[in-house]
């Protein structure tokens, strides 16, 4: 009987979607390069970015097998739009190849998968299915922006995408200050970029003069940035995120 292949969790860079990319040796290890150069046999977001992603890495390291050689299976769209961390989706058919005896690559479009991205119905799967995890070292903006926000980093939660529609979001945001004051627990949300500024308004529209904000944008690329101050000084003109990069959002005491 064939023994089942690994499923490692391969982290990307964080400048998805920004005008210009990192050099990939500064921001990722080489270690966990050399391990996506040598899988054929993947689980990825979106293939096409995942083989814009692979040809970076072959830049770096020689890939074992060609580009079109490789082997990807994408989750499905209801995947991306609903989450698939509470257990409705199965993704055991995924990991077939595993079980045939490869090794196998989970990836999302940027930053560690399973975290603040889909995946997390795969790392289940293989587990239920006797395949080893083995998560890879490389960059997760939601622990780097925490490290650079000065806020509670004993005690956190990360509360995924706020509503969009503004009454809501304004409401979500004062139960989030309520327990980011009462607790000491930093909360973490996120994004889509084209909505950074609408965001941004809201938080200083919303929270006290004296709640702490901390975002953080672009990070790992040179122009990478970070702020974290109370809301009276983001009051004041100084730098936010604009509407193309990504970034990461936190409140605390």
């Amino acid at each position: 009987m064939t023994a089942p292949g690994k499923l490692y969790l391969v982290p990307a860079p964080l400048d998805f979607g920004c005008a210009t990319a990192a050099p990939l040796c500064d921001c990722m290890p080489d270690g966990t390069l050399r391990v996506a150069s040598r899988l054929q046999h993947w689980v990825c977001e979106n293939a096409r970015s995942t083989r814009a992603y692979l040809k970076r890495v072959g830049m770096v390291h020689a890939l074992m097998y060609p580009l079109q050689q490789l082997v990807l299976h994408e989750l499905p769209h209801a995947v991306h739009k609903k989450g698939d961390h509470r257990g409705e989706f199965d993704a055991r058919p995924l990991l077939a190849d595993a079980i045939a005896g490869h090794d196998m690559g989970l990836v999302s479009e940027a930053g560690m998968p399973a975290i603040a991205d889909p995946g997390s119905s795969v790392v289940r799967a293989a587990h239920a299915l006797g395949i080893t995890v083995a998560p890879l070292v490389g960059p997760v903006s939601l622990m780097l922006s925490l490290a650079a926000s000065g806020l509670n980093g004993q005690d956190f939660a990360f509360v995924g995408y706020l509503p969009q529609e503004g009454t809501e979001r304004a409401a979500r945001v004062r139960v989030l200050e309520k327990i980011a004051l009462t607790r000491g627990q930093t909360q973490l949300f996120i994004e889509v970029p084209y909505r950074n500024a609408a965001l941004l308004q809201t938080l200083l529209q919303v929270l006290a003069p004296t709640t702490w904000l901390a975002v953080s944008a672009g990070l790992t690329m040179e122009s990478g940035q970070s702020r974290s101050a109370s809301i009276a000084a983001w009051r004041r003109p100084g730098w936010a995120p604009d509407n193309s990069t990504p970034a990461v959002f936190a409140i605390g005491a």
